[in-house]
């Protein structure tokens, strides 16, 4: 696990300079391109909790792969459906190491080879060959419409997998007629430390995080299944539906949160920058903005804006400033403060200290009154003021 921070620049009104995602914190399930979804996020501002909810089992060391290859080598598939460049490009290479590479580059120049997206019809191109048809919508739906009309009873359909589920695509053919000969490119296994794992679901349940990323639907899957063993569960989902936003990079990738019931986001193009553009768009619209005190105040993961500039709080700060701003302008008691304060105890002081501190990260203290023998209130603009006393 790595977590990256965001910068601490000192602005030229004395805030912090920030990008869109400055102040939230975005978990990242990803066990491969983890790296480059996490310099994106960190370059727009965000912290970034890494946790690969899988490993990848190597191609050549996968015996079914090998067999699977044989089984083509020797018995010509009429068609070949490629789905991932990485798994093309893998099952050429580890082809190459058991010495069959020049043997499955030929069977696959003499049949109809579909390539599901640009990028699998780059690594098809790359090692030589040159595809049939690629879908302009990267849509495995695109794929088998084409290959039903085309009729494929009789026919010998190898399909490329990838890890992840293709939902009725292959029963569709199967139930056509066709024989379908699945080829395992790569596998996805639990990973050998799941301590990560168990920190971002820590992180997710407590809030800590503000979005999940998701690159795979094996890995939802398998935060999924984590929960469970761990029984957190119905945790986890309350949190998803409520408070920290599931993103993933496409349809198919959402499937096991759907079937939790689970609302996602995805962006239209199904690839690593428009995930983080959409959440740049997503978590900011989601954080909450008051006008207190002649300032417009934004409250955001571990962060407040205050005009614009980034304010870091402690833990307990925010745990107050939520507190607060669950009824803006209302008197909040300190035993109700104490009680939103992370293993206070029943000192009082606690909270006169963690409001202190706050107050100085937030760089403006008439934002928050004391209001003497009750508690203390935002102080928010009269009119914000009449309008949240009428709610």
């Amino acid at each position: 696990m790595y977590e990256q921070q965001q910068r601490s620049d000192t602005g030229p009104q004395g805030g912090v300079e920030h990008g869109p995602l400055a102040g939230f914190t975005v978990g990242v399930t990803a066990a491969r391109r983890a790296e480059e979804l996490g310099a994106l996020l960190q370059r727009r501002g965000a912290v970034v909790l890494h946790a690969p909810a899988l490993r990848i089992v190597p191609l050549a060391d996968d015996g079914e792969l090998l067999a699977a290859t044989k089984e083509l080598i020797d018995q010509a598939p009429d068609v070949v459906v490629a789905t991932t460049a990485i798994g093309f490009r893998g099952w050429i290479e580890a082809a190459d190491g058991w010495g069959l590479g020049e043997q499955l580059l030929a069977r696959l120049g003499g049949v109809e080879l579909l390539a599901r997206g640009p990028k699998v019809k780059g690594a098809v191109r790359a090692a030589g060959l040159t595809e049939e048809w690629s879908p302009s919508s990267e849509s495995m739906a695109e794929v088998l419409d084409r290959l039903l009309e085309e009729g494929v009873e009789g026919r010998r359909i190898a399909v490329q997998l990838h890890g992840e589920p293709l939902p009725g695509f292959v029963e569709s053919l199967r139930a056509a007629g066709a024989e379908v000969v699945g080829v395992p490119v790569y596998r996805w296994m639990p990973p050998e430390d799941v301590s990560p794992l168990d920190r971002l679901l820590d992180a997710a349940v407590s809030r800590g995080l503000d979005a999940i990323t998701f690159t795979s639907a094996p890995a939802a899957a398998s935060l999924l299944s984590r929960a469970e063993r761990r029984g957190l569960l119905p945790e986890l989902l309350a949190a998803l539906h409520h408070d920290v936003l599931p993103a993933c990079v496409g349809p198919v990738t959402a499937l096991p949160l759907q079937a939790q019931g689970v609302d996602t986001v995805s962006p239209e193009r199904f690839r690593l920058g428009p995930l983080v553009q959409l959440l740049c768009q997503e978590l900011p619209g989601r954080a909450r903005a008051l006008p207190i005190a002649g300032h417009r105040v934004e409250i955001r993961g571990h962060a407040v804006l205050v005009d614009g500039c980034l304010k870091p709080v402690p833990p307990a700060g925010m745990s107050l400033l939520r507190a607060l701003t669950r009824r803006p302008g209302w008197v909040v008691p300190r035993s109700d403060l104490l009680r939103a304060l992370p293993g206070a105890g029943r000192d009082e002081h606690a909270v006169e200290t963690a409001m202190a501190r706050l107050r100085t990260a937030l760089g403006a203290p008439k934002l928050i009154q004391t209001v003497v023998k009750r508690g203390y209130r935002l102080a928010l603009d009269p009119a914000a003021d009449a309008k949240y006393a009428d709610d």
